[in-house]
């Protein structure tokens, strides 16, 4: 299996604990993602936080219905925390999201390493320019959020 990887920051003028805050409500997912994915988190609010918790979302790719599961498998309050795909469409995913007070404010970093069924070239043709605008797309509304 191939794995590829996905890296990008943001620095955010808001204290760590805060932007710790907004990423651990799952709900916010909903807000930071595009809308042509018609992310939706269905796991009932309040989801309590914690190594093991499991969330269910629905989503579109390209138009087709899917369902993701994802796992908490770290959880280190106020800066680290790691998402993990139980179910959904990539053969593997792993979100690794750390925080780190920087110049007054937060640096927020995601790394992703991702597999795909179909290998390099679907990840080529297809994947990747989604998942970096998605990523691009996540940017841009943490600065409208918290910036």
């Amino acid at each position: 299996m191939r794995v590829f990887t996905l890296r990008n920051e943001v620095w955010l003028p808001r204290p760590i604990g805060e932007v710790f805050e907004f990423f651990a409500d799952a709900h916010n997912l909903e807000t930071i993602t595009p809308p042509l994915l018609r992310f939706e988190v269905l796991t009932s609010a309040p989801i309590r936080m914690e190594t093991g918790t499991l969330i269910d979302y629905k989503l579109r790719l390209r138009g087709i219905p899917m369902r993701w599961q994802s796992e908490i498998t770290a959880w280190e309050p106020p800066h680290r925390f790691v998402d993990e795909q139980r179910r959904g469409p990539y053969s593997m995913w792993v979100h690794e999201h750390t925080f780190e007070e920087k110049d007054g404010g937060t640096l927020a970093r995601d790394h992703v390493s991702y597999a795909v069924p179909g290998g390099a070239l679907v990840n080529r043709l297809f994947v990747a320019r989604d998942v970096r605008g998605i990523f691009e797309y996540r940017t841009e509304r943490l600065l409208e959020a918290l910036g």
